[in-house]
């Protein structure tokens, strides 16, 4: 018997709270590899975009930045864009560094959506499973109060083993569930404080370039 016969097999066995533990299942693993796509492409963007704001940046060539900032999707440019357009309005090192601040903040929603969703799933998928058991365990016993003796310790170990069947695929799909959630956390995590500190590098540009060409003006 391959492997394929013993997990339809399990999966028959295991009664009507299979079907709706495999669409928990399906959801999180759809929602799970879209958002590791999409917070894959986030890193891989805004790394981009530093990297030509900085040149931008270099060479006090704020138009394209701004411009980038009101059109484009991509985080860093608002960020750059907030705090530039702080920059030239204000000079004060306190009133940039809240701007972009901010520009983070408003991203973040947008880097964390439907994550948390995943360690939902995992939780109901395990209810799910224990709750198949549950009911199967009281279809066992109800079976075997009219059984005969001698056939009720067979009928009830057959009985039960199936009903285990549910929990065992609760925890068989929690488990990944569980895991695809704590990766995707810390890739948000790692994004946000990527962010973090390009806006103090951006920072530390602006006031550099404040320092030797404009006037500043004290925090």
């Amino acid at each position: 018997m391959d492997i394929y016969d013993i997990t339809v097999r399990f999966f028959q066995n295991g009664g009507p709270f299979m079907y709706p533990i495999a669409i928990v299942l399906t959801l999180g693993l759809a929602i799970g590899v879209e958002r590791y796509l999409v917070l894959s492409s986030a890193r891989l963007r805004n790394r981009n975009a530093f990297n030509k704001a900085m040149q931008h940046l270099h060479r006090r060539d704020y138009d394209p930045l701004m411009q980038a900032g009101q059109k484009s999707s991509i985080p860093m440019y608002r960020i750059v864009a907030a705090g530039l357009g702080r920059f030239l309005g204000s000079r004060r090192r306190d009133d940039i560094e809240s701007a972009m601040e901010e520009g983070v903040m408003e991203a973040l929603p947008r880097l964390e959506k439907r994550t948390a969703y995943l360690a939902t799933l995992a939780n109901v998928a395990t209810l799910l499973g224990l709750l198949g058991t549950i009911v199967g365990l009281i279809a066992a016993f109800s079976a075997v109060a009219d059984a005969a003796p001698t056939e009720k310790a067979s009928l009830l170990s057959s009985s039960i083993s199936v009903a285990m069947n549910t929990t065992a695929f609760g925890l068989i799909s929690a488990i990944p569930l569980l895991l695809l959630h704590a990766v995707l956390q810390t890739k948000t995590t790692e994004i946000v404080d990527s962010l973090e500190m390009a806006s103090v590098k951006v920072l530390n540009v602006l006031a550099d370039g404040d320092a030797g060409g404009a006037r500043a003006q004290p925090a």
